[in-house]
């Protein structure tokens, strides 16, 4: 699948299609399960409105500490998560240009747009992981899938995988079919069970 000559334009979408099923979540879904590391929906939204401002200070050229706790934005992520999501686009429209390459504490030199492919990538793996949570379909915008795929293919190495509760990041790789949709794929090769092996 062609791939948008603006990667700014697929961080936006994975940004809205994310913020669509956050707005759709009513007050008695915020406890149900999700497939993501044994975080409740409401635990799961949080962390996505917290990880913005990471992500914004990243754009701004920072480098954000991950030390703090997760909140409860309570009634507010709706808003939360919108605000915050406008704020991360303008940062990175305000960056220029994303051609070239960046130096990344503990990673050395990669390219400049790394960070929008890996943002892109974390918010369209969690929208997959919400609409799962919520019973909705799945089949999510799939050019931002297909990009988020094809990034995390080349940047997801094994040494990040792990058992769950343990201290790597990302689960070990569920085999998938190759012909399914891009976003079981996508979730497969996180770590998640997306029933289509």
């Amino acid at each position: 699948m062609a791939r948008s000559t603006d990667p700014l334009a697929l961080l936006s979408r994975s940004l809205d299609q994310t913020s669509a099923l956050i707005a759709s979540v009513t007050d008695d879904q915020l406890s149900l399960p999700t497939p993501c590391r044994s975080w409740t929906v409401a635990e799961l939204v949080d962390h996505l409105i917290q990880d913005l401002p990471h992500f914004t200070e990243r754009a701004n050229g920072g480098t954000p500490a991950r030390s703090e706790p997760r909140k409860d934005a309570g009634a507010g992520r709706p808003e939360a998560f919108r605000d915050g999501a406008a704020e991360l686009v303008s940062a990175w429209r305000r960056a220029g240009d994303l051609t070239g390459t960046i130096e990344i504490p503990g990673m050395g030199e990669l390219p400049a747009g790394f960070p929008v492919d890996q943002q892109l990538t974390e918010f369209a793996v969690h929208a997959w992981d919400l609409a799962k949570a919520l019973g909705r379909p799945t089949s999510l915008d799939s050019q931002v899938g297909e990009s988020a795929l094809e990034w995390a293919r080349g940047a997801l190495r094994p040494e990040f995988r792990g058992e769950e509760g343990g201290p790597k990041v990302f689960g070990p790789e569920v085999p998938v079919r190759p012909d399914a949709p891009v976003y079981d794929r996508l979730a497969g090769f996180f770590g998640r069970d997306p029933g289509t092996a």
